[in-house]
């Protein structure tokens, strides 16, 4: 298979994104992960910028990567001095890094309008930029900044940028769509003008995600010959985020024909979430190839079709990413669904096995006062076993106390909440101060619980959501609240409808840990 060059810059273009803050900890993490699923690059952000970056690539230089390279980022000289006075070229020489990604303006617009120099200035920085780092014996992937832009401007200044990084020994030109605007059709039509124009080096393709194209934009790239892929892999970076490899790259290797990893892509899924859970983000459930509903089917026309023939209404295997499928609970899938997800719970039911009519007839019922399962299979999963006798309480619930008060005595915690449990015979009682009712209940309860189960304390609420069903009843009405949970490596969703928020709230906190801990035992 023809080899693609996947570079990552989550720790450098992805730290650039809206409410993205990575520690020290946090990058190295990155960088494990990363290694272990087999990037080629790994973008660890410019040494030369923080004193974070600093200590990061000190530590980094600790690190036994297997299948990784690491890559320091920095620009060209500053304008009208020499290599050896530049702080940000030295520092970036220092990182140590067998690779570095150094930027230049290729939009004369930028030379003349942001740095502020001449075209012929701009190119002398690129020149001895690049020739510094060469003759250190570093790789150098150079980034043409603003490159569809400055080509679209003034195509022959943008081409001599180009040039002039080639003869100082750039081994890598990346074709950047900075700004993020620049249509699929010209992305491909340029591209294949450059790698024709320069059979020498590497092409590669770095694309922003502004109107929607990155991924379309950077495979397109690939099939006019660009052999380098620059992104994020979870898309994250600047304003709407950067070209999202846990989508290109599965798409290049199980579509495409082509290799972005010696190892097969059966922990996506898994580095995905662990990326996303290191940078303290909710993964989206749509996300392509690696979301909880990219093989998640409601219709029963769609879940027949599945059943009997899998490519029918699924494009790949879910196991060759590391997802898996998943059958909804709906008004529209009616008992072929429940008979199909509950083969993944108690495979040796049948159509006529009384507990079968059991489980419908509990579900409707449960339908009927308001439970949805379609996104709450944990709680699904809870009530079958429950049904079925096989799921015994991980502890049980004495009583419990919650009170607002406003304005509250700190002006923080405006509610507080006593929570009283039993384990094995044993009772614990705790209380907590929370930002709301709610809060102080989940938070109480996690207290009490850590001292029965240590392994509670992984689990972090990740989103709440509450649904008034009928409004007919005013405040009186009955809501539906859905809490999901991660522990790093899943996530799961719970359920509870009362007519009362909290005791709603208390249902799904409830099965949420209670589910955490049952699938704990059967691992």
């Amino acid at each position: 298979m023809n080899k693609i060059e996947i570079l990552d810059s989550t720790l450098r273009d992805g730290a650039q994104g809206e409410n993205v803050s990575f520690s020290v900890r946090d990058k190295l993490n990155i960088v494990t992960t990363l290694d272990t699923f087999g990037v080629t690059y790994i973008e660890a952000g410019n040494p030369g910028s923080n004193p974070k970056d600093i200590e990061f690539f000190k530590e980094a230089l600790t690190l036994n990567l297997s299948n990784s390279k690491l890559c320091a980022f920095g620009s060209t000289r500053r304008k009208l001095i020499s290599i050896s006075e530049d702080a940000g070229c030295l520092a970036l020489l220092s990182a140590m890094t067998p690779s570095v990604s150094i930027f230049g303006k290729s939009w004369a617009l930028h030379a003349e309008k942001i740095l502020c120099v001449s075209k012929e200035e701009n190119l002398k920085m690129i020149r001895d930029t690049v020739a510094f780092f060469h003759h250190h014996n570093r790789e150098v992937i150079f980034d043409a900044e603003h490159f569809f832009d400055g080509f679209k401007d003034d195509s022959e200044y943008a081409i001599s940028v180009l040039n002039v990084a080639v003869l100082a020994g750039a081994q890598v030109i990346v074709l950047c769509d900075t700004n993020g605007g620049t249509m699929p059709d010209t992305i491909r039509s340029v591209t294949e003008f450059i790698v024709k124009r320069f059979p020498t080096v590497r092409i590669g393709i770095h694309c922003h995600n502004d109107i929607g194209c990155a991924v379309a934009n950077s495979l397109l790239a690939v099939s006019a010959g660009a052999k380098h892929v620059q992104g994020t892999f979870i898309g994250i970076g600047e304003r709407c985020g950067n070209a999202d490899l846990a989508s290109i790259i599965p798409t290049l290797q199980l579509k495409l024909g082509y290799c972005c990893t010696e190892k097969d892509l059966s922990s996506l899924t898994e580095a995905t979430m662990r990326i996303y859970d290191i940078a303290n983000l909710i993964p989206p459930t749509d996300r392509p190839y690696t979301g909880v509903s990219a093989f998640a089917h409601k219709g029963g026309m769609h879940i027949d079709g599945v059943e009997k023939y899998p490519r029918s209404f699924e494009h790949i295997d879910p196991k060759s990413v590391g997802n898996h499928r998943r059958y909804l609970m709906s008004e529209m899938s009616g008992r072929g669904a429940i008979l199909n997800k509950l083969s993944t719970i108690a495979p040796e039911l049948k159509k006529s096995s009384p507990e079968t009519e059991l489980i419908v007839a509990k579900l409707k019922e449960l339908e009927h006062d308001g439970y949805q399962f379609e996104s709450a299979d944990a709680s699904f999963e809870l009530t079958v076993l429950e049904l079925l006798g096989r799921f015994k309480p991980s502890f049980s619930l004495q009583m419990y106390r919650t009170s607002g008060e406003f304005p509250s005595p700190d002006g923080k915690s405006p509610a507080w909440a006593v929570v009283k449990i039993e384990v094995n015979g044993k009772t614990e009682t705790t209380a907590s101060f929370g930002n709301g009712p709610v809060n102080a209940l989940d938070l109480a309860l996690r207290k009490g619980l850590v001292a029965f189960y240590p392994e509670v304390a992984t689990i972090r609420l990740t989103d709440y959501k509450v649904r008034v069903l009928s409004g007919d009843a005013a405040t009186g009405s009955k809501v539906r609240v859905l809490i999901e949970n991660t522990d790093g490596r899943h996530i799961w969703t719970t359920t509870g409808v009362s007519a009362d928020i909290i005791a709603a709230s208390w249902r799904a906190l409830r099965d949420s840990i209670e589910y955490y801990l049952l699938t704990n035992k059967l691992s």
